[in-house]
């Protein structure tokens, strides 16, 4: 099972759940008055998992599949962002692909500036700023050898420190 979580209100949180084998959906209904207990058993259930009425069945191991190096890249990049795993399946879909390893290396380059920008909407007074210190603190840093990763989260820690010292 794959869970997403996304932000609600001030301590609220709302999250999606997926079926990690196949990445569909799990679609419940919200009511303030759940039963998680049955919501987990039905989850198991859907997922053909064990629950208190189904026996307990042994499972086939299963070999992992080998991640491609661009599909990898752009679930840290997502990960460290915090930036919906929807949302990058919707941009996915508009490029007629379905993973990022699909697409050639510009537009996963795309990908990566439209999720950075993304999370850099609200971070600072001016929107070319964010932009201009991405190409400078990520683009340029990972041209001359930087860590991709690495040089994102520079660059968020340079557009929070600069937030905060316009507040």
């Amino acid at each position: 099972m794959i869970i997403v979580a996304n932000a609600g209100d001030e301590n609220t949180v709302f999250c999606n759940l997926y079926d990690a084998a196949s990445k569909t959906k799990i679609y419940r209904e919200w009511s303030r008055d759940l039963d998680w207990a049955t919501i987990i058993r039905d989850i198991q259930i859907c997922l053909g998992g064990n629950s208190s009425t189904t026996p307990s069945t042994p499972k086939l191991s299963v070999v992992p599949q080998a991640v491609h190096p661009q599909d990898l890249r752009i679930k840290n990049i997502r990960t460290l962002l915090n930036y919906p795993l929807d949302l990058v399946k919707e941009w996915l879909e508009f490029q007629d692909v379905d993973r990022p390893s699909l697409l050639h290396i510009t537009k996963i380059n795309e990908l990566v500036k439209t999720m950075c920008l993304a999370w850099a909407a609200d971070k600072c007074e001016y929107p070319n700023e964010a932009e201009s210190l991405y190409q400078k603190l990520v683009v340029d840093a990972v041209v001359s050898g930087a860590d991709e990763l690495t040089a994102i989260n520079g660059w968020m820690q340079q557009l929070q420190a600069s937030k905060a010292g316009a507040v």
